[in-house]
């Protein structure tokens, strides 16, 4: 893991009196599962829109698989996938229409949806609608068509959010899965023990900054607290609300 597959330096974005980004720098490397933490409105979501060249910045640069993310580069399209937020699907699809729909918009064959859906767990649930899936089924369907294209680079904006504990931890099985096939995945999270969990490192981000980068342990010895929770309490001064 030496090269990058993510730079970004000096991002700066504001919505009239917010600042939303402010000054952000970091570096993710490729093959990493790299984590982007901090409470709601600490930024990361804008961060990531930014990175995926969703948003233009005010100021900075970012750069993806090594072409700028700003102006969006078409060619990069292919090669990153993206869960956003708020799950998109059509409306009044199963779960299969949904998949295939994503996967022709790439051209990629029904097969490999198919196969797609065996992957995330979904296999059995084809058939229904994706109104009529529970959240953490509507997630995996989400991440399933986030992946159909076969991506380098993988974009996760809180994806467990909402989901019930057991929910989560077999999402968190799925995510370690893809890293390990060699993908690199960026992770926005308010959650402290899924960035610990599944993170090879963690930028901790608030008011748009971000505060401090390194493995999640490795944090935590260095500043002599017990978990990440009592790190962001001493880079901040405040506790830490999800």
């Amino acid at each position: 893991m030496t090269s990058a597959a993510i730079t970004a330096e000096g991002l700066r974005k504001r919505y009239g009196d917010v600042q939303a980004v402010d000054g952000v720098t970091f570096e993710v490397r490729s093959g990493e599962f790299y984590g982007i933490l901090g409470p709601n409105g600490a930024g990361k979501t804008t961060t990531l829109e930014i990175i995926e060249g969703l948003r233009e910045p005010d100021s900075g640069t970012a750069r993806m698989l090594g072409r700028p993310s700003w102006p969006r580069d078409r060619r990069l399209l292919r090669r990153i996938g993206v869960q956003l937020q708020a799950s998109a699907f059509f409306e009044k699809l199963t779960a299969r229409e949904q998949i295939r729909t994503f996967a022709s918009l790439y051209g990629v064959p029904a097969a490999r949806a198919d196969a797609m859906l065996e992957t995330v767990g979904l296999a059995e649930k084809a058939g229904v609608r994706d109104d009529r899936l529970s959240g953490g089924q509507q997630q995996r369907l989400s991440i399933a068509c986030a992946l159909v294209h076969d991506p380098e680079l993988v974009f996760l904006d809180e994806p467990t959010t909402g989901l019930d504990p057991q929910a989560r931890r077999n999402l968190w099985d799925l995510l370690r899965a893809i890293n390990a096939e060699g993908r690199t995945v960026v992770l926005t999270t308010h959650y402290m023990d899924e960035a610990e969990a599944l993170c090879d490192r963690v930028a901790v981000m608030d008011h748009g900054k971000i505060l401090r980068v390194g493995p999640p342990a490795e944090l935590i010895r260095e500043l002599g607290v017990a978990s990440l929770e009592d790190v962001f309490l001493q880079l901040t001064g405040r506790e830490y609300r999800e």
